[in-house]
């Protein structure tokens, strides 16, 4: 007879176990009702991510900060530094600690400082604001997965950990559909305001819908980045954690660059937002696109060709094709980089054991986050010498196609074989992830 973990610790037997290790295809309504919180969650955390984008020639032009494009970049660059830390720490705090209190903590946290960043009395005090949300905006993607992970049966977890991903993009398009009409009229400020609605709406909801789950580290299985950095998981997570940091180098720089990028090629305020939508838009189609590729054919194989996708895509926009190319592009290349992201956690996801899950997520997001921290500076060095709009592009799509390089030296040298555990006290040897 086939067993599952509880929330609570408790074995019990589980329903219709298949060859392929699944638990059964129903989710049931207590962790459909967690999922759906957690969604709402990375929904927020994608518009606190790509707001800064949205306001960033405001801020430049309108507050008298002194602003410049390479500095505005650096300012960009905090909250992903935030980020890489909360990534990093949460993920680890979330398998000793329990998913809940870590989820809700940096929930409260990105949110909290969000709204204060409207209140900024200059770019020192904005920045440093940055900073700590994204430490608490970095901490909640890892720990969300983790848990969601925990809850669904296994043959769900790889299309439901991507189609989570969903929510970023998704908060990126609100982000900037709220903002054409809203900035011109109030000013930036508003922007982050509206960040404050997670800490009034969802946060309450968390309180009611998350399970309270033990930590799930036994007492027979080390856990922690000791664990995660030596053999059976070494080569994996350092391949992984690269591929991340590409993969974001090349979505966090289109992402805070864009905007500023089409006003510098000519186009008003309003137009340029409306390529930062057309980008969103193809990562949300590419959260939905790559979860069912991802199911068919295994998200590491998937992800290669979604950031070779995305790289050709960026590749054709250097070339400087009529604006309706453009358009087309961009959502492509919304699909490919985002998508790309989305099976990547996907992969670690199912592919870690329960103890390790989040340190594994929290290892990848974090280091990956060195890419997300580095490309708003990149963009912004790159402009003030002077190398042109396309200079971005050039780098975004070099990016991605390290990416898909990455990928495909994963795809050839780790096993492919069923997805991961569901209970910690299997052997982690059958988690399938072989030293390279």
């Amino acid at each position: 007879m086939d067993y599952t973990t509880s929330s609570a610790g408790r074995r019990t037997k589980s329903a219709a176990a298949g060859p392929d290790g699944s638990t059964g295809p129903k989710i049931s309504r207590p962790a459909l009702m967690a999922v759906l919180v957690c969604w709402l969650l990375v929904v927020f955390d994608g518009y606190d991510l790509i707001v800064y984008g949205t306001v960033q020639s405001s801020l430049i032009n309108d507050t008298g900060w002194g602003l410049t494009k390479a500095t505005a970049g650096t300012v960009g660059s905090l909250a992903f530094a935030g980020m890489m830390i909360g990534a990093i720490f949460a993920g680890r705090l979330a398998d000793k600690l329990g998913r809940r209190t870590t989820i809700l903590g940096c929930s409260i946290a990105f949110s909290l400082f969000s709204v204060l960043c409207a209140f900024a009395p200059n770019a020192y005090i904005f920045g440093a604001l940055r900073l700590l949300a994204g430490i608490g905006l970095g901490g909640l993607v890892p720990s969300a997965n983790a848990l969601v992970a925990e809850l669904v049966p296994v043959k769900w977890r790889s299309a439901i950990a991507t189609l989570m991903m969903s929510g970023v993009p998704i908060g990126g398009t609100i982000a900037a559909l709220v903002g054409i009409p809203l900035i011109p009229v109030f000013g930036w400020p508003v922007m982050f305001m509206i960040a404050g609605l997670a800490l009034v709406v969802v946060v309450p909801l968390g309180f009611k819908y998350l399970p309270k789950t033990a930590a799930p580290t036994s007492s027979t299985e080390r856990g922690g980045f000791g664990a995660l950095l030596k053999a059976p998981y070494l080569g994996a997570s350092i391949l992984f954690a690269l591929a991340t940091l590409a993969t974001l180098f090349a979505w966090y720089g289109l992402g805070t660059w864009l905007p500023n990028l089409m006003q510098m090629a000519g186009y008003n305020l309003g137009s340029a937002l409306t390529f930062a939508v057309a980008l969103n838009w193809g990562a949300v189609a590419g959260s939905v696109i790559t979860a069912w590729a991802g199911g068919r054919f295994g998200p590491v194989r998937t992800g290669v060709v979604a950031a070779a996708v995305a790289a050709a895509a960026l590749a054709v926009i250097v070339s400087g094709p009529p604006v309706g190319v453009v358009y087309a592009m961009l959502v492509l290349a919304g699909v490919g980089t985002h998508g790309t992201q989305c099976l990547i956690i996907a992969a670690v996801a199912t592919r870690y054991p329960a103890h390790l899950r989040g340190t594994a997520l929290g290892w990848a997001l974090g280091v990956g986050r060195i890419g997300a921290v580095a490309a708003p500076q990149v963009g912004g060095v790159l402009l003030a010498a002077g190398m042109g709009v396309n200079s971005n592009f050039m780098a975004f799509a070099g990016a991605a196609a390290v990416a898909a390089i990455l990928l495909w030296v994963i795809s050839v040298r780790i096993k492919s074989t069923p997805e991961s555990i569901t209970t910690s006290s299997v052997s982690t040897s059958t988690v399938g992830i072989t030293n390279v």
